[in-house]
C-alpha cells in the first residue's frame, strides 16, 4: 500500500493568523520521523483533543495543508513541525460513542515530562499562551528551517524555539520519530464532561 504524507497545497490552504500555532501530541501512532521519512497514514477524519500545562520545543515551523482520509477526502489543517518537544501534564481525549471516550495521560510528574522528537501535527484549532524566539512570520513555506517544508509560494512561519502554557488543541493527526510517555495512563471514560482534556 502506498502511504502518503500530510500535504501542503494551495487547494487545501487554510487562513493562518499572525499569532503562531504550535504542536501537540498523541500516542496512537507509529514511530515515523517527520521530514526525513514520509508521514504515512490516512487519517480517520475524527478530531481529538490534546492538552498540556506546558510545552517547550525547539525547531518549529508551520504552514497550511491538508490531511487525507482513506477515501482521499481532503481535510484543511495547519501543519506544525517541531524537532524536540517536552510536555508537562499531557492529556489526549477522543470520543468513541456517545458519552464514552478514550483518555490518555502522561508526564504528570514535574521531573518526568513526556518528550518527543520529529513531530508533525495536522490541527484545526489551538489555544494557549505562547512565546517564540527568533521567529520569522510570512516566509515562503518552502524555505522554513525544519526538514519538513511546505509548497513554494505559501505562507509560513518558523522559530528557533517555542513555549506554550495552558495548551488546548484540536487535531486530526500526529506523527513522531520518538515518543517517551512517562507515567502513561490509558482509560475508558464513560462521562464526557470528566474525560475531556478541556471543554469543547
Amino acid at each position: 500500500m502506498k502511504l502518503k504524507k500530510l500535504t501542503s497545497t494551495r487547494r487545501g490552504r487554510v487562513a493562518l493568523a499572525a499569532v503562531p500555532a504550535a504542536v501537540a501530541v498523541t500516542v496512537l501512532m507509529g514511530g515515523v520521523a517527520s521530514g526525513a521519512v514520509p508521514v504515512s497514514f490516512a487519517v480517520s477524519g475524527q478530531a481529538f483533543q490534546v492538552g498540556a500545562s506546558e510545552l517547550d520545543g525547539t525547531g518549529f515551523s508551520q504552514y497550511s495543508g491538508v490531511a487525507l482520509d482513506a477515501k482521499k477526502n481532503q481535510i484543511p489543517v495547519a501543519i506544525s513541525n517541531i524537532q524536540d518537544a517536552t510536555l508537562h501534564d499531557l492529556c489526549q481525549y477522543v470520543a468513541v460513542a456517545g458519552p464514552i471516550g478514550l483518555r490518555i495521560d502522561a508526564g504528570n510528574d514535574p521531573k518526568k515530562p513526556a518528550t518527543a522528537t520529529g513531530l508533525q501535527i495536522g490541527m484545526s484549532d489551538l489555544k494557549g499562551d505562547a512565546t517564540f524566539h527568533d521567529i520569522n512570520i510570512g516566509i515562503d513555506a518552502s524555505t522554513v528551517r525544519t526538514d519538513s517544508k511546505g509548497s513554494q509560494g505559501d505562507f509560513a512561519q518558523d522559530a528557533k524555539d517555542v513555549t506554550i502554557t495552558n495548551l488546548q488543541q484540536t487535531a486530526y493527526s500526529t506523527t513522531a520519530g520518538t515518543f517517551n510517555l512517562k507515567g502513561l495512563h490509558m482509560a475508558i471514560s464513560t462521562d464526557k464532561s470528566k474525560g475531556q482534556c478541556f471543554p469543547g
